[in-house]
């Protein structure tokens, strides 16, 4: 298979694996959402999502968090990795949010990513899953993926979103950027296959013997 071919495949298998969606990280509206992926940073969603309900039951709005002391949120999300700044970052975020933005989650890129804590990938889960905006955050499971299965050079998370973006349809981007995380997490691990184990690689690269090692993003 060419690249081009590899990339139908892997669209058409991982809709078969996956053909309903369900986004990881539990959350209520495009805030709660905001402040989940901010709390996803270097930590898994299972842990971030026995966090949030308690978090959420203090302040599940911009003016209620925008309440609440850093340091109780920090309190409530100390399981969490990199609690201080996480904690600072939601505060900051919430009160920009009411000072400047009426309470909402802006629907725009520039003002996304311009608040404390929430960079590009960030910007693109929101925008992609609470406002349906054509995006391919790429975190650490789709670069790995993208690279084991020839998709992109795997020189950096920029490349490879840009990479894909161009082997996809706009319209496929949301529903296949949760698809390869799901299959990332239960077929092609770190762990558990090298690029020559799981279905996906094998069909894709039958030849291969040496394991695939996966650059840093």
């Amino acid at each position: 298979m060419n690249r081009r071919q590899r990339a139908q495949y892997i669209r058409r298998r991982l809709e078969q694996l996956y053909p309903t969606l369900e986004i990881p990280l539990d959350h209520r509206d495009p805030y709660t959402l905001l402040v989940a992926v901010v709390l996803s940073a270097q930590c898994t969603d299972k842990k971030v999502n026995q966090v949030t309900p308690r978090l959420f039951a203090l302040a599940d709005t911009p003016a209620a968090m925008a309440r609440l002391s850093v340091a109780k949120i920090q309190e409530v999300i100390q399981p969490l990795g990199l609690a201080p700044q996480k904690a600072k970052a939601i505060a900051e975020l919430s009160r920009i949010l009411v000072d400047q933005h009426a309470g909402r989650v802006p629907n725009d890129w520039e003002a996304l990513e311009a608040l404390p804590g929430v960079g590009h990938k960030t910007a693109s889960v929101v925008m992609s899953q609470a406002f349906g905006h054509p995006a391919f955050p790429v975190d650490t499971h789709i670069h790995r993926l993208a690279h084991r299965w020839g998709l992109s050079s795997g020189r950096s998370v920029t490349q490879t979103e840009r990479d894909l973006k161009r082997l996809f349809p706009p319209d496929s981007w949301n529903g296949l950027h949760l698809r390869m995380i799901f299959y990332g997490r239960q077929h092609c691990t770190a762990r558990d296959c090298d690029g020559t184990a799981c279905e996906i690689c094998r069909t894709c690269f039958p030849r291969r013997r040496k394991p695939v090692s996966t650059k840093r993003s």
